[in-house]
């Protein structure tokens, strides 16, 4: 068959052309994929007269890679320079990436001073002992819940200033904060702390979205509450009571209201998985125990 040549043959060879060069595809971006971000640990962790807990918790944050944090009450019995050598033997193996928060027992030492030598810059101001980083898409805040430590926390106190400060001035999509002290706890030693109340209510103002403590010694997660203690599925922050890194075990007293899940046998870590527009949890046992926890959850 004879083809003249003209406007007819070049457009069947563009077409052809077409057909067997494949169309790249477009190159992902920011919006289109947004990075996820790990935060993992447990607080209570270290004490010297035995170290099995520390160990087993210790295992699990490296065979974790994320930002660790270390949620008080990390070196028993009382903060000193000997008290962190165990600390460091355990959790000290995954130092380059842990953001603590101080707990009581690091202020058994005067100022907690040993604490803020161990980690250093890391720990934020040692005339504070609380900071604020940003995690992937989140915006997490540090807080120092040893009131008497650092000039109150209720309202007006310097550090309350600060938080409201500190979140206004970081209007994230997606926040958090963790310190020692609980605002609810069914633990039998502790339980509920109202002195750290006007922390929850800033973060409440502020839409944060999840509350990590230690100090009673177990696990237990609260479903979505306000800063009374009221269900506010719509609003409210989900608190974790994760005070599983390794010290010891203790009894739960009576159930507080919201109170969802309770663990007091098995130490352990909580791994969120921090997303744009949400987050993952899963609470990871020690070596051959089974209890575990898990869910998601929407930022506001």
């Amino acid at each position: 068959m004879f083809f003249s040549k003209g406007p007819w043959l070049s457009s069947t060879l563009l077409l052809a052309l077409l057909v067997l060069v494949p169309v790249q595809p477009k190159p992902a971006t920011s919006n289109d994929t947004a990075a996820e971000a790990v935060l993992i640990g447990a607080g209570d962790i270290a004490d010297c007269s035995d170290l099995a807990g520390a160990e087993a918790t210790a295992k699990l944050l490296e065979a974790n890679p994320g930002t660790v944090m270390a949620l008080g009450d990390m070196a028993y019995p009382n903060g000193t320079a000997e008290d962190f050598k165990c600390y460091h033997k355990t959790w000290g193996r995954v130092k380059d990436r842990t953001r603590p928060a101080v707990g009581n027992h690091e202020f058994h030492s005067s100022g907690a001073t040993h604490y803020f030598q161990y980690f250093g810059g890391a720990a934020g101001d040692p005339k504070t002992g609380y900071y604020s980083y940003d995690l992937g898409s989140w915006h997490i805040v540090v807080l120092n819940s040893e009131c008497a430590e650092v000039g109150g926390c209720g309202a007006g106190s310097p550090e309350e200033k600060w938080l409201r400060a500190d979140l206004a001035a970081h209007p994230a999509g997606c926040m958090l904060a963790y310190f020692h002290k609980p605002r609810f706890s069914s633990g039998l030693n502790h339980g509920n702390d109202p002195e750290i109340g006007a922390f929850w209510q800033a973060l409440y103002d502020y839409n944060a979205e999840l509350i990590l403590n230690g100090h009673d010694h177990d696990y237990e997660r609260f479903a979505p509450q306000d800063p009374n203690g009221n269900p506010d599925p719509k609003r409210g922050i989900r608190e974790f009571v994760v005070g599983t890194g390794g010290k010891n075990h203790r009894e739960f007293g009576i159930r507080k209201s919201n109170s969802e899940v309770r663990n007091n046998d098995t130490f352990g870590v909580l791994k969120l998985t921090l997303k744009a527009t949400g987050y993952d949890w899963k609470f990871i046992p020690e070596a051959g125990k089974r209890f575990t926890d898990s869910g998601s959850g929407n930022c506001h």
